[in-house]
This record gives structure tokens, C-alpha cells and sequence, in this order.
């Protein structure tokens, strides 16, 4: 009789790893709330900078007064004069951006010119009254739901719209620095000669990763609509593709590239207006400088500080150019607000004229009945 074949040892259970607990959710709530406030206080230190200079001596934060403040305020109505004309510049860029979407949208896809205006007012109106800048998003999804226009689809064109601003914005500051480099105030002393080949690099690298999202978003759409994976993805993938293809035809990219010159003159001819009522030799020369100083600080992801951020860079760019300390806060701070009371109150005027209701910025049945087939995206892919 064969003997049993003895039993290998056996082995003692391991533990089972634990899982991580989940965080609950008024403590991810109050990390929120934390970071908001942390970054409204960073952002009042960063406003607060143009009024008052900081300095360390023996390891004592001392804070020095930049001018009398009182002096400032009785001051202010000296600068009626360029402020009128800077608001109607800022007034400016929203028919001139609503022009532009329209030729990253396409003759026969873009709604008409009003409407379009309309929704690029409200933007503006959601961009300054609320935080974390929700403009682009809500203007499309107003389109979405009043012209059946893909939600993805408007907001691709929107940001096309917007990167081909910045790279006009780049060209003009360029030519800017070329034409004042023999004058007085030079602009080295504003460090944009390394800054603005940095915003190149930036430009150039937003330019191809927009041209390889518009290249391979339709395929991989596609692929996910044939295996029936993730459909409510597929559909923002394929509009968000059609949102961004402009960008791979050269005709609309020159369009664009024209179109977005507006967008960008009119703000850089405002500025160099304040720069020339405050005193600056050849301000409207160093406007494009100013604007291009205020929209590279606006690159920081992350903490609610865009204002305390335009004050810093505006206040800094300004006395760089020889504007006293004084002129340089009433500056930042009466560009800023007359922009913002600007775009509110146009802003309010569509909302008004275009009957906007706070329905309208959530998704609803309209556009998911109205969303194209596949025979239609098979249809577009074909002609594109």
C-alpha cells in the first residue's frame, strides 16, 4: 500500500492589508475652507503690498508706509481723465472675443453674433462676480442650452480662442520691447526680456498639446463609442475634438490669429493710456508691457489670489517704469475696478436683454436629446 504523500506546512494567513479610510467629509470640507482662507489672506497681503513696503531688520517684520493714504484718496479724481477711456477699452473686448469665437466655432456651426455677444457678457458677469473663474464655462454652456451647441464643443473653441490671444499677446509685447529699447524707462528693468521667452516656451507648448488633443481625441471617442464604454464621455471627448479642430486648419488659425489682435490691442491701448496720464514718456508704448506683466502673474493654479496677484505685478511693472509709488496703486487699483464695473454692469445688460436664468448653467435634457448621432459623428469625421 502506497504510503500518503505528506502535506506541505502550512502556511499561517496573512493579514489582510488595510485600506486606507476615506477621509470624512467635513474634514475635506474644512481643508477647503482652510486653503480658500489662506489664500484670501495671501491675496490681501499681496494688495496690501502696493500701499505699504515690507522689510526685515533684525528679525522683525516692519511694514513702512509707500505715500499718505489720505493725500491718495483726495487725489483719485485727477485720474478721471484716462479713465473713462480705459473703460471703454475694456467695454471693447467683449464684442471683439464674441467675433473671434464665432471663427473658432465656424460660419455654419458658430449661433449668431448677438447671441454670442450675449453669452460672452455673461461670462464676463460670472467671471467677476464669482471666484474661480467659471466665465468660459458658463458662456458655453449657455450657448449649449439656447443653440443646441455641444457643451465640450463651445468651451474647445473658447480656449483655441484664448490660446491664440496669448500667442498674440506675446507678438505684441515683443514689438513693444523692440520699439522702446532705445528709449527712456527700458523695459529690462521689468525682467520681461527673460520672461517673455519663457512665455514663448509656454505659448509654443499649449500650441502642440491643443494640436495633439485635437488630432487624437476623435479617435479615441470613436473607440470608446465602439465598445460601448463610457458614453457620456465619448460625447464630451468628440465635442471637445470638434471644439479644438480649428487649430489644425491653417485658414482658421490665420482667421484667428487676426481675430484675436483685437482682443488683445484694445486692453494694451488702455493701459498705455493710464501709463500716459500717469505721467510715463511714451506710455502707450510700454501699454503692451503693462498687460503682459499683469497676465503672466495670472498663471498661478491652485489658491484664490488672481486680484492680490494683478495688484502685485501692476503696482511692480508700473514704478519699474518710473511711476511714483502713489500713481502706481491708483493705477492697479482704478484699472482693476473700472474693469470689473465694466463687465458687470455689460454683463447685466445681457442677462437682462437675453432673459439669462440660473437654469440655464446647468445640463439639461435640451442638449442631451439635441446631441448629435453617431451617423452624424461619423458624417463630421468624414468631411474633417
Amino acid at each position: 500500500m502506497k504510503s500518503a504523500a505528506p502535506r506541505p506546512p502550512s502556511t499561517p494567513l496573512l493579514p489582510k492589508r488595510a485600506t486606507p479610510a476615506a477621509s470624512p467629509p467635513g474634514q475635506r470640507r474644512l481643508t477647503r475652507w482652510a486653503l480658500t482662507l489662506f489664500g484670501f489672506a495671501l491675496s490681501l497681503a499681496l494688495v496690501a503690498n502696493a500701499f505699504v513696503e515690507p522689510s526685515l531688520a533684525d528679525g522683525r517684520l516692519s511694514l513702512t508706509p509707500r505715500f499718505a493714504l489720505d493725500a491718495w484718496i483726495s487725489d483719485l479724481p485727477r485720474h478721471l481723465a484716462w479713465v473713462l477711456p480705459f473703460a471703454a477699452c475694456a467695454a471693447a473686448i467683449l464684442p471683439l472675443r464674441a467675433l473671434g469665437w464665432g471663427f473658432a466655432l465656424g460660419h455654419t456651426r458658430a449661433p449668431p453674433l448677438a447671441a454670442r455677444y450675449h453669452a460672452v457678457a455673461t461670462g464676463a458677469f460670472v467671471h467677476n462676480a464669482l471666484p474661480f473663474g467659471l466665465g468660459d464655462l458658463c458662456r458655453a454652456q449657455l450657448l449649449s442650452r439656447r443653440h443646441a451647441l455641444p457643451l465640450f464643443e463651445g468651451l474647445g473653441a473658447a480656449l483655441v480662442c484664448k490660446l491664440f490671444e496669448f500667442v498674440a499677446l506675446i507678438a505684441l509685447a515683443s514689438l513693444a520691447i523692440f520699439a522702446t529699447r532705445l528709449g527712456p524707462g527700458a523695459p529690462s528693468q521689468m525682467g520681461l526680456h527673460s520672461a517673455l521667452p519663457l512665455a514663448a516656451t509656454l505659448a509654443l507648448f499649449l500650441v502642440a498639446l491643443c494640436a495633439l488633443a485635437a488630432r487624437f481625441l476623435w479617435p479615441f471617442a470613436r473607440l470608446l463609442e465602439s465598445r460601448g464604454r463610457l458614453p457620456r464621455l465619448a460625447r464630451a471627448l468628440r465635442s471637445l475634438g470638434q471644439g479644438l479642430t480649428p487649430i489644425r486648419s491653417p485658414r482658421q488659425c490665420l482667421q484667428l490669429a487676426l481675430a484675436a489682435l483685437g482682443p488683445v490691442l484694445m486692453p494694451a491701448l488702455g493701459y498705455g493710456l493710464a501709463l500716459q496720464g500717469v505721467g510715463v514718456e511714451r506710455g502707450l508704448l510700454f501699454g503692451p508691457l503693462l498687460l503682459g506683466a499683469i497676465t503672466l502673474s495670472q498663471f498661478s493654479v491652485g489658491l484664490p489670489i488672481g486680484v492680490g496677484m494683478y495688484y502685485l505685478s501692476a503696482t511692480w511693472a508700473a514704478r519699474a517704469l518710473g511711476v511714483p509709488a502713489d500713481d502706481a496703486a491708483a493705477l492697479a487699483c482704478l484699472t482693476h475696478l473700472t474693469t470689473v464695473a465694466t463687465h458687470l454692469a455689460l454683463g447685466a445688460v445681457s442677462i437682462t436683454l437675453f432673459r439669462v436664468r440660473p437654469g440655464d448653467f446647468w445640463p439639461g435634457r435640451i442638449e442631451r436629446a439635441r446631441a448629435p448621432s453617431k451617423a452624424t459623428f461619423d458624417r463630421e469625421e468624414t468631411t474633417s
